[in-house]
């Protein structure tokens, strides 16, 4: 855990009590605070009370007489609309933060010479990827990494700083939208495309947010952008002044790419192009032979962790040695099992088109499972990848509306995980070729599973129950 100081005695208001608001309580608590916990779930506020918080019913509560509110990145901050606790600690004049920025008082509280390094990854797609991929470079690089944030543990229930120790943290939008200190020695933005709107009041709102990654850090601090959409170009513009601290990356996705390559690798650039990694328009090595990293979008997650490795002193063969033997991401791209001819792919995590683009982009053809909770637009932008798809799968809430989207393209609406399952890998048997069952959704998690790797191990289990072989056994 790591103790929150700076609000001892005072007394803080925490809302919403999922992993990120009981483990800030407990952080701010061995700081010595005296959080205010409470919660709409009956179950949380029991779960608090027995770790003998106090639980207060925050709509009655005396709001001039926090020292800050600590709001869950889950309850709106702006929109569709203020949440209710925001909304009487304005009109109370109290700050509203998040446990990100607690992380971020927590280091800046500590002496120079004892503070640990900071990596920061946000970006619609590929941070999670891009976190765990970082932080494993890093630990075959012989260096103490500690991996949390949106993905896996929550920032403040990682261990204790210490110096010389790397902070490797995935942060998303709603969590950037409550920082106000936030001060990563790497900053990523991995890249951009429409997700999350309604709770930004639209792209630039979103935007917005994804740039506070970059907002608070010092002269010394290096900035990572990728640039394989309009928005990261912009981005970019904006970070001009950062000179030899601002690295651009890209997979030469752009358009505009084959006009800027000459001069644009002379730049201080990390390219992925065609599967060869450079810097500076310098050979660092050949990406096929990182098995658990295929297809343009991994690329650009190993040319970040490449540049992020470079920025904290890793030598160019410790960090291509940490690339190439990458075990891969649990439910991004995961080979889970094998039977007779067919692969069984887990890419759960593709929780909208833009995600569900790289899996399908990186093979010539699949059985795709798709469906859940539809984001806007659903898939009508991945309708120049439908010729890839031998069979669609269909489930959940989705499915009505993906089978009128996919017309002539053959698919089925199975309903749940384990029909199909069972259907597409039927399907893929019958050709007595080398197949890919990919489970790539395209839709939120929330209308059959509590979460994306509740998903993921659905699909697992129904594979393995199938007699598969799992990935790496015998």
């Amino acid at each position: 855990m790591i103790p929150v100081p700076g609000f001892e005695g005072r007394r803080i208001a925490v809302f919403g009590l999922g992993r990120s608001g009981l483990t800030a309580a407990r952080a701010l608590k061995a700081g010595g605070a005296l959080p205010v916990l409470w919660d709409d779930s009956v179950s949380s506020r029991m779960q608090a009370e027995t770790e003998g918080f106090d639980v207060e019913d925050l709509t009655a509560a005396d709001w001039p007489g926090f020292a800050a509110l600590v709001l869950s990145p889950g309850a709106p901050l702006t929109h569709p609309k203020p949440h209710w606790t925001v909304d009487k600690a304005r009109q109370a004049g109290v700050e509203v933060i998040g446990d990100i920025e607690l992380f971020a008082r927590a280091i800046a509280a500590l002496p120079e010479a004892g503070r640990p390094k900071i990596v920061a990854i946000t970006g619609t797609n590929g941070k999670s990827t891009t976190t765990a991929l970082i932080g494993w470079v890093l630990k075959q690089a012989g260096m103490t990494v500690h991996v949390g944030g949106n993905i896996g543990i929550g920032v403040l229930a990682l261990p204790a700083p210490a110096p010389g120790a790397v902070y490797v943290i995935e942060v998303s939008s709603y969590q950037l939208d409550l920082t106000t200190s936030f001060a990563p020695d790497v900053a990523i933005l991995t890249n951009i495309s429409p997700d999350h709107l309604d709770r930004h009041g639209g792209m630039p709102g979103y935007v917005a947010a994804k740039m506070r990654i970059f907002q608070s850090q010092g002269p010394a601090a290096t900035a990572l952008v990728g640039i394989d959409d309009t928005f990261g170009i912009n981005i970019a513009e904006t970070l001009t002044d950062r000179g030899d601290r601002l690295t651009l990356v890209t997979t030469g996705k752009h358009h505009h790419w084959d006009e800027w390559r000459a001069g644009f690798e002379k730049t201080g650039a990390v390219t992925a192009v065609d599967g060869v990694l450079a810097s500076r328009g310098e050979y660092v090595c050949d990406l096929s032979g990182a098995r658990s990293l295929p297809g343009r979008h991994n690329a650009q997650n190993a040319a970040f962790a490449y540049a992020a490795a470079r920025a904290l002193g890793v030598s160019g063969e410790a960090a291509v040695g940490g690339l190439l033997t990458f075990p891969g991401l649990a439910h991004r791209m995961e080979h889970v099992a094998t039977l007779g001819r067919v692969r069984f792919i887990n890419d759960s995590k593709a929780t909208n088109a833009d995600a569900a683009r790289q899996a399908l982009s990186s093979y010539d053809r699949s059985y795709w499972i798709a469906g859940g909770r539809a984001k806007a637009g659903g898939i009508d932008d991945l309708e120049d990848l439908f010729p890839r798809v031998a069979e669609a799968f269909l489930i959940g809430e989705a499915a009505g509306p993906f089978a009128a989207r996919l017309g002539d393209v053959p698919h089925r609406i199975c309903g749940d995980m384990a029909s199909a399952v069972k259907a597409a890998a039927g399907a893929a048997a019958a050709t007595g070729r080398d197949e890919v069952v990919l489970l790539s959704p395209a839709a939120a998690s929330f209308d059959q599973y509590p979460d994306f790797e509740a998903r993921g191990e659905a699909f697992r289990a129904a594979v393995l129950a199938l007699g598969a072989t799992p990935a790496g056994g015998s």
